[in-house]
């Protein structure tokens, strides 16, 4: 039986979410109490294209516990254009950015070409070392031109966040040694997740983040929950926490930490 204690975890960060969907932002003010009832004191909100994350970083002034990452990500790259980037660096002049992304590669499903995929990604790694923002990088089933791409196209003292992890356990070290933090959302509590739990335990501390990525992916028990939420965060939390062998509450101080170390909050 879940419980009122078990729905409340304080202190927690949602390194990854997407406030500005159309499943959220219709009702932003009560998403936002239930994500501050359940514990939770910070979110990165992550736009997807121009628009988007002009909306992304606008919702991030109005909340001040709210702070926005802008990219375009892999599903999207067809549409960008070789102006869009600038126009994006001229958006991370806001004081609300915190980061550049998502970016990165998806050849699971494909929805853009996969040769555009990778100029627009590359691009993207170029401009977040220029800007000297950390980078969020989506990447599935594509792992050897995602590191090939950052390996060629930033200096070493690029960093960043795989997030919502779902490689496999032995690419951990790599992503590490680049420099990277690691995030699990909650896929990890899925119950055929056994490689995604096996990477968790190859993360460090210090490399280690949680987010929702809602409305996308809510973890067991509400799997089925549509949408996901940030303060169904609390969930994912306390399934890590058992994984890892520590309190709840030192996961949430722990994640947070490695959050506000990444992106500077």
């Amino acid at each position: 039986m879940i419980t009122d204690s078990d729905l409340h975890l304080p202190g927690l960060t949602d390194s990854h979410c997407h406030l500005t969907s159309a499943e959220l932002s219709k009702d932003i003010p009560a998403v936002l109490d239930r994500a501050r009832t359940a514990g939770l004191t910070r979110l990165l909100t992550v736009g997807q294209g121009l628009e988007d994350s002009a909306d992304a970083i606008e919702l991030a002034r109005r909340y001040r516990h709210v702070r926005a990452a802008i990219g375009f990500g892999p599903h999207g790259a067809g549409s960008v254009s070789s102006d869009h980037f600038e126009k994006l660096a001229a958006l991370a002049g806001a004081p609300e950015v915190v980061a550049l992304g998502e970016a990165g590669l998806d050849y699971h499903y494909d929805h853009c070409p996969r040769d555009i995929q990778r100029s627009v990604f590359a691009q993207q790694v170029s401009l977040a070392a220029r800007l000297d923002l950390p980078l969020i990088i989506h990447c599935r089933d594509a792992w050897n031109d995602c590191l090939a791409i950052l390996d060629n196209n930033s200096p070493s003292s690029t960093n960043g966040v795989f997030h919502c992890y779902t490689g496999s356990p032995e690419l951990v070290p790599q992503l590490i040694k680049r420099g990277f933090y690691v995030s699990f959302a909650g896929m990890v509590t899925f119950d055929k997740a056994n490689d995604c739990r096996a990477a968790a335990k190859k993360v460090p501390p210090n490399r280690l983040l949680i987010e929702t990525d809602a409305p996308y992916l809510a973890p067991e028990p509400l799997r089925n929950a549509k949408p996901n939420e940030p303060a169904l965060l609390v969930h994912t939390a306390r399934f890590l926490a058992q994984l890892l062998d520590m309190s709840a509450t030192e996961l949430a101080r722990l994640t947070t930490g490695n959050a506000a170390d990444l992106f500077g909050w």
